[in-house]
């Protein structure tokens, strides 16, 4: 067997800087085509709220109502707490995203809600809606400082770890 040997030619600058463009292009059409297959939340501003916006370290306070596609309501709450990271990541998303006293129209795709997987009257693979208010927020701290102060307040007064009992009637 023999191997033949071709020479090659040596590839001048301009040539490797049009290689370089082209793999520059080809990199870029894969991010532009991996942010196109990307699930998204849909986030609608209804009424503009002031401030910071919270974090996934804080605790929430809002008013919400969640519906199917269909607009059957799955979900509502005037007054619901929740710690931003424990939420699914859509909400958790959309979450970080408003300001105190805002309205907003959330739609989270199903990889960013319950997936393939039903939740209560949530059927598995449901795009979720919803609308939301941010009443208020809180960081973890501030929350847990707030606890222990009522704590406090519940044992001075003798509630109902130390309340007294009424005496047996004769």
């Amino acid at each position: 067997m023999s191997v033949t040997t071709v020479p090659l030619r040596p590839v001048n600058k301009g040539g490797l800087w049009i290689l370089w463009l082209g793999i520059l292009a080809l990199l870029g059409a894969g991010a532009a085509f991996a942010m196109n297959v990307t699930p998204r939340i849909g986030f609608e501003t209804v009424k503009a709220g002031t401030g910071p916006s919270p974090t996934a370290a804080d605790v929430v306070l809002v008013k919400y109502e969640g519906r199917l596609a269909d607009g059957t309501v799955f979900d509502a709450n005037e007054q619901a707490p929740m710690q931003v990271a424990q939420v699914v990541p859509g909400f958790g998303e959309a979450l970080t995203r408003m300001q105190k006293g805002g309205k907003y129209e959330i739609t989270i795709p199903p990889a960013l809600g319950y997936g393939d997987r039903a939740a209560g009257p949530i059927p598995a693979g449901s795009t979720l809606h919803f609308t939301v208010e941010l009443l208020d927020f809180k960081s973890e701290a501030e929350v847990r400082a707030l606890q222990q102060m009522m704590q406090q307040q519940m044992q001075a007064q003798g509630g109902p770890q130390g309340a007294p009992q009424a005496a047996p009637q004769p």
